[in-house]
């Protein structure tokens, strides 16, 4: 079984995060999500999400492409989740670019393009005009 892990916040959830799942999922056989805890994005990335944790992560339960969802509490978690879960590809998109790099001694690292037309920031400023 060919298992896949991704990351992210996964606020305001939108068909760019739904691409993003179906990509990932499609390189493997089980698909991890890390989901960003509140805390996580409020004390290191100084991100308030519109929907807590809970229901973000009821959300990601929901879609099909998604396996199991997992707490993202830190930046340095990734090494120990690649580990712990049995991780062979790590996905991410390609704004992230390089950063994640020092994971191929562990598993294949792919960045994939993002949906270009779609983000939450773009929702977010579209909604404050």
């Amino acid at each position: 079984m060919k298992r896949v892990i991704t990351y992210g916040t996964f606020d305001l959830l939108h068909y760019g995060h739904i691409e993003l799942l179906r990509r990932a999922r499609a390189m493997g056989d089980y698909l991890v999500v890390a989901l960003s805890t509140d805390e996580f994005n409020w004390n290191c990335k100084q991100k308030k999400c519109y929907f807590p944790y809970e229901e973000r992560k009821r959300m990601l339960e929901a879609i099909r492409y998604v396996d199991l969802v997992i707490p993202e509490e830190n930046w340095g978690q990734k090494a120990t989740d690649v580990e712990k879960y049995h991780i062979d590809t790590f996905v991410i998109g390609d704004d992230w670019s390089g950063k994640f790099d020092f994971l191929k001694e562990k598993c294949e690292v792919v960045y994939l393009p993002r949906t270009p037309e779609i983000s939450t920031t773009k929702i977010k400023q579209d909604l404050q005009k």
